[in-house]
């Protein structure tokens, strides 16, 4: 991952932060991961206007789920998973999600969602996980 996204994905989230400490408003990180050259054109077309997405590599996406809990984090995430395997006919997609606490360092934030994503594509059959996975 090159500098330039890196820096992107750190202001990103301490601007979530600030946003949730001074508007409480409600978000959640997400990292996508999909199989198939997808672009972020492509891929946008599934996720709401109002959530920011960025590209990290040819398989994975940074996804902030903006003015969403973690109950409607979950549900979006199911149904981008359900809208990528109609239109790709590819079911190895899978989504990683993190609770949201402004401790959090964006590094850690990337490197838990990382972590996160990995124990999902072990169990093929769960498709979206929480942070809970690691403590499985």
């Amino acid at each position: 991952m090159s500098f330039n996204i890196l820096n992107r994905i750190n202001i990103l989230i301490k601007k979530t932060y600030y946003t949730y400490e001074r508007f409480q408003v409600n978000a959640m990180f997400a990292l996508l991961y999909h199989e198939e050259p997808l672009s972020v054109v492509e891929l946008a077309k599934y996720v709401r206007t109002s959530d920011h997405l960025i590209k990290l590599d040819d398989q994975h996406y940074f996804i902030i789920f903006t003015f969403t809990s973690q109950e409607n984090s979950y549900k979006a995430s199911q149904n981008i998973l359900h809208k990528l395997d109609r239109h790709f006919n590819n079911y190895t997609t899978c989504i990683a999600l993190d609770t949201f606490n402004t401790s959090k360092e964006p590094q850690n934030v990337l490197n838990r969602l990382k972590q996160i994503l990995i124990e999902t594509r072990k169990n093929s059959y769960i498709r979206v996980e929480m942070e809970d996975i690691l403590d499985r």
